[in-house]
């Protein structure tokens, strides 16, 4: 699959946030001291990969990582300036929390603090649920990039396939 190419000048105006917040669902930026609950999280839940990614999001200022919590506890997370600056991902829902409208409300956040970054496109790169992605918004494939950036990525013997909502 190519990666795909996003405006984030025109996003869709998606109120899933206050959806989920009526059911006490909270989407924010996550904080810098809140790493090490977050990247272990990442861990037991998908890839060391991500892992790898997400901790250079926490370097960034402000961070790059948006969170969902639920009664303190951790639903899911998104990234953006990870892999290469512009691009968005990783992202995960834990899999009880999943259809609720997590995913939507992470990547809408996320894809608003890069716009805040003053980022007028987004990367989307070795796209996994292309049609979560398709769904909501209009992205298009970006010609040449089938084998994405992560074609020539060194992989330990671990690190398996990825969990995506």
């Amino acid at each position: 699959m190519s990666d795909l190419l996003v405006r984030l000048y025109d996003l869709p105006d998606i109120r899933t946030a206050e959806k989920i917040a009526a059911h006490g669902i909270r989407v924010r930026r996550a904080m810098a001291a809140e790493a090490h609950v977050v990247l272990p999280w990442i861990e037991q839940h998908f890839d060391r990969p991500w892992v790898s990614e997400a901790t250079r999001a926490f370097t960034r200022s402000p961070a790059m990582v948006w969170i969902a919590v639920q009664n303190n506890e951790l639903l899911g997370f998104a990234c953006a300036d990870c892999s290469m600056r512009g691009f968005f991902g990783p992202t995960g829902v834990a899999k009880a929390a999943r259809g609720q409208g997590v995913g939507e409300a992470l990547l809408f956040a996320t894809l608003r603090g890069m716009r805040e970054a003053e980022y007028a496109y987004a990367i989307i790169g070795g796209v996994g649920p292309v049609a979560f992605y398709r769904k909501h918004l209009d992205a298009i494939d970006i010609p040449g990039s089938e084998d994405s950036i992560y074609a020539a990525m060194l992989h330990d013997e671990e690190a398996s396939g990825f969990d995506h909502e």
